[in-house]
C-alpha cells in the first residue's frame, strides 16, 4: 500500500496509485449546495489535498475520479476556468513578498486570457476582476477560485511586525474584495486556512463566505474517521498488531488514543489526524509525527506573553465566541490554540450551547505539555492517559 505522505496533488495521488480515502460524496454536496465557503482546519490536515481535488473536479477531469463516489453523482463534468492561489511555500516576513506573489498570479492569468492592463492605473483587485470577467466571457462558464492557506501572510508576521501585518491586511483586503465585485462571474469559491476569518478585517470588503468549519455536514471533509480507518487500512493495522505483539483490537485502541479525538461539530464524530496516522501505518510505528513536524511560530510568539496556568485553558466549557472567532490577543491565546489543533471539542452541552475543550489525543497532549513546560506555560501537575 502506497501512503500519500506529503503529497497534496490529487492527480498525482490517483495516477501513481496512492491510497485515497474517498471524500468525493461530500465534495459533490459542497459544490452543489453553496457558492462561497471558508474552511478552517489545523496544519497538515488535508486542506491542500482538498483544494487540489476541487481543482481537478472543476477542470472536468472525470478520468481521475473513476471508481469514486462522485463518478456516479456528477452528470455534467464541465471544464470551468479555475484560479488557484496557494500561499504555502513563501516567507511573508519580508516586505514586498506578498505583493510580488499576488502580482505573479494575476499577471499569469492576464496572459492566459489576452489581457494587457495599465498596471499603474489598476490595483490587483481590479485586475483580478477583469481576469474573472474575461474567463467568463471567453469560456461561457463562471470562474472557480480556490485559495489555500489564505491567512499565512498575516500569521507569518503576527505579533512580530505590526507594520507589515497591517500592510498585509490591507493588501489582502483589496485582493479579496473581488469576490463582491465579480460575483456574477463566480461559480464557486473556497478559502482554507488555520484561523477563522470573522474578526479579520481583510474580509470586510466582500460578501461573507459560509463558514463550514463546524458544519455537521462537512465535519469529516478533512481527516480520517474510525469507519474509514477500518475500511481502508485493515491490512496495515494487522501488520502493526503483529509488530507490537498485540491483537488487532488492541492495535486499533492504541491508534485511537494516539491519533484520534478531533471533533469539528456538535455531532462529535471523531476524526484522526491524517498526517500522523498515515505515517504510523507506513512506518509501522507509533510516534509523534504531527507534533514533531513543527510548532507554528505565530503560536510560540503568542504563548510567550501568556503567564497563566494551563488549568485555566484545558478541560473547561466555553461558549463558541470564546474560542471560534479569530482574535490575535496575547492575553487570551485560546482561539489560536484551538484553531491550530492543539485543543479540540470533547463534549457539547446543547442547553447552554457550551463546548468542552481539551487535548485531542496523547500525541498532542504529551507534545504540547513538553513544549510549554520547557518554554512558556505552566503545565498541569498531572494528566492521566486517555
Amino acid at each position: 500500500m502506497k501512503y500519500p505522505i506529503g503529497i497534496q496533488s490529487f492527480d498525482q495521488l490517483i495516477e501513481d496509485g496512492y491510497v485515497y480515502v474517498d471524500k468525493t460524496d461530500l465534495i459533490y454536496n459542497l459544490v452543489h449546495e453553496g457558492k462561497i465557503y471558508f474552511l478552517s482546519r489545523p496544519r497538515r490536515f488535508g486542506k491542500s489535498l482538498l483544494v487540489s481535488t476541487l481543482e481537478n473536479y472543476f477542470l472536468g477531469r472525470k478520468d481521475l475520479f473513476k471508481g469514486l463516489a462522485i463518478e456516479l453523482l456528477e452528470k455534467e463534468w464541465n471544464a470551468y476556468p479555475v484560479f488557484c492561489v496557494d500561499f504555502n511555500g513563501s516567507n511573508f516576513t519580508q516586505e514586498g513578498v506578498l505583493e510580488q506573489r499576488l502580482n505573479g498570479y494575476v499577471s499569469d492569468w492576464e496572459r492566459r486570457y489576452g489581457l494587457f492592463p495599465d498596471k499603474e492605473e489598476m490595483d490587483l483587485g481590479g485586475r483580478f476582476i477583469k481576469v474573472l470577467e474575461a474567463a467568463h466571457c471567453q469560456t461561457g462558464l463562471r470562474a472557480v477560485v480556490l485559495i489555500d492557506e489564505y491567512d499565512k501572510p498575516i500569521l507569518d508576521v503576527l505579533d512580530a511586525n505590526q507594520a507589515l501585518e497591517d500592510r498585509h491586511r490591507n493588501v489582502l483586503k483589496g485582493f479579496y474584495s473581488v469576490f463582491k465585485g465579480a460575483d456574477k462571474h463566480l461559480q464557486f469559491v473556497l478559502l482554507t486556512g488555520v484561523t477563522k476569518f470573522s474578526q479579520v478585517s481583510v474580509f470586510s470588503g466582500f460578501n461573507q463566505p459560509k463558514d463550514i468549519s463546524m458544519d455537521v455536514r462537512y465535519e469529516t471533509l478533512c481527516g480520517i474517521t474510525q469507519e474509514e480507518l477500518e475500511q481502508c487500512f485493515a491490512e496495515p493495522i494487522a501488520c502493526m498488531a503483529q509488530e507490537y505483539s498485540c491483537s488487532v483490537e488492541e492495535m486499533k485502541e492504541r491508534l485511537r488514543t494516539q491519533y484520534d479525538g478531533y471533533h469539528f461539530s456538535k455531532r462529535m464524530t471523531g476524526v484522526y489526524n491524517p498526517f500522523s496516522l498515515l505515517n504510523a501505518l507506513d512506518g509501522c510505528s507509533l510516534d509523534n509525527y504531527w507534533f514533531r513536524s513543527g510548532t507554528p511560530t505565530y503560536l510560540i510568539r503568542l504563548l510567550a506573553h501568556f503567564n497563566e496556568n494551563l488549568n485555566e485553558l484545558t478541560g473547561k466549557y466555553y461558549h463558541p465566541e470564546e474560542f471560534i472567532d479569530y482574535k490575535a490577543d496575547v492575553e487570551m491565546p485560546l482561539p489560536m490554540i484551538y484553531q491550530s489543533g492543539y485543543l479540540t471539542i470533547k463534549d457539547y452541552k446543547m442547553n447552554s450551547n457550551r463546548f468542552l475543550l481539551d487535548f485531542p489525543n496523547n500525541e498532542v497532549k504529551n507534545g504540547f505539555l513538553t513544549m510549554v513546560a520547557t518554554s512558556y506555560l505552566k503545565p498541569k501537575e498531572r494528566f492521566p492517559d486517555g
